[in-house]
């Protein structure tokens, strides 16, 4: 795809309801066939973006631009846009192919028998589309939601939680099938979570929100390494605060005898030692009586409870942000 410009802009978009700003002053640029995550806690705006975008609701204030046009006035089917619902909306009377095909038959698409097949093949639902919703698993579920999506070539597809409803195990597997399906499509994805692992995972970058408003915008790296405030550093992960820096727990090393000279270090008391499998979360005790949380390898032996320690970490792992009133 061209990148001549951003396929989806909005510029200072507001939402008021009645005695509530949900939305304040959102602007973003989504390039063509980026994989974009809107990630935030419950309650900061980013479904209500979706909604903006989708036209379910209209703006107080600001632009919605779609391939460089303003569509704040059009209708919802009037966009080339189209939603993946966090329940997966399917039509529960209609077979896979009936939800699929829903779309196309109602423009009267030429050629529907192909775009249908082609798609199921693309989401590997072929071979199931005579099933009803209520006759495959969770995770065909979201790929027949997904392809009653994809199979009207919208310019942005937009995506409200999608995987929220999976098991942890299948929300893994269908996650890297999604950064795959987009990597195929070629299509500009949309995607809002509030779980950092998977926006860090699947997305080219990250939107973070907080109270109606865009905190900081980023590659997946940029937001996690070099978080532009606390609240951005503490939701994308675990932070030790320590002097008004923050240094994550895989950051913060752990050792018997004093570090070497050059690094910071601080003396503590182990309170326990907790097996995660891939790794021993250590937690240590300052003479403060702050508590700070370590990373170290399963292979290098644990510590026990009561044993004196070194905490320690690099000035380059610091996380150092401008006073914020």
């Amino acid at each position: 795809m061209s990148n001549v410009g951003p396929v989806l802009e909005l510029r200072n978009l507001t939402k008021d309801y009645p005695g509530h700003r949900a939305l304040d002053g959102v602007s973003l640029e989504a390039p063509p066939g980026a994989f974009y995550a809107l990630l935030g806690p419950s309650g900061c705006g980013k479904t209500t973006t979706l909604r903006l975008i989708a036209g379910f609701e209209p703006p107080t204030a600001g632009d919605i631009f779609l391939g460089g046009e303003r569509i704040n006035d059009r209708r919802p089917y009037e966009r080339n846009v189209s939603t993946v619902f966090q329940n997966y909306a399917l039509f529960p009377h209609l077979t896979v192919r009936g939800n699929v095909e829903y779309g196309l038959r109602r423009r009267g698409f030429d050629g529907l028998e192909r775009r249908v097949r082609e798609v199921l093949e693309l989401v590997q639902l072929t071979g199931k589309d005579s099933r009803y919703p209520s006759e495959i698993s969770g995770g065909e579920r979201q790929r027949a939601a997904l392809a009653r999506s994809l199979v009207l070539a919208p310019d942005v597809l937009l995506l409200d939680e999608p995987l929220s409803a999976l098991d942890p195990n299948l929300r893994k597997q269908v996650r890297a099938e999604l950064k795959q399906l987009q990597r195929r499509v070629g299509i500009t994805f949309l995607f809002v979570t509030h779980d950092q692992e998977e926006a860090l995972s699947l997305s080219d970058r990250v939107a973070v929100m907080h109270r109606g408003r865009i905190e900081q915008i980023g590659a997946p790296e940029d937001v996690y390494l070099r978080p532009r405030t606390r609240f951005v550093a503490s939701f994308l992960g675990a932070v030790n605060w320590l002097d008004g820096a923050g240094i994550r727990p895989e950051a913060t090393r752990i050792s018997r005898t004093a570090p070497a000279a050059g690094t910071r270090s601080l003396p503590a008391t182990v309170e326990r030692c907790v097996f995660l499998g891939n790794c021993l979360q250590v937690e240590a005790r300052l003479a403060t009586g702050q508590t700070v949380v370590a990373e170290t390898s399963r292979l290098d032996g644990g510590f026990t409870a009561g044993e004196s320690v070194h905490l320690w970490w690099r000035a380059a792992d610091e996380l150092l942000f401008p006073a914020e009133g």
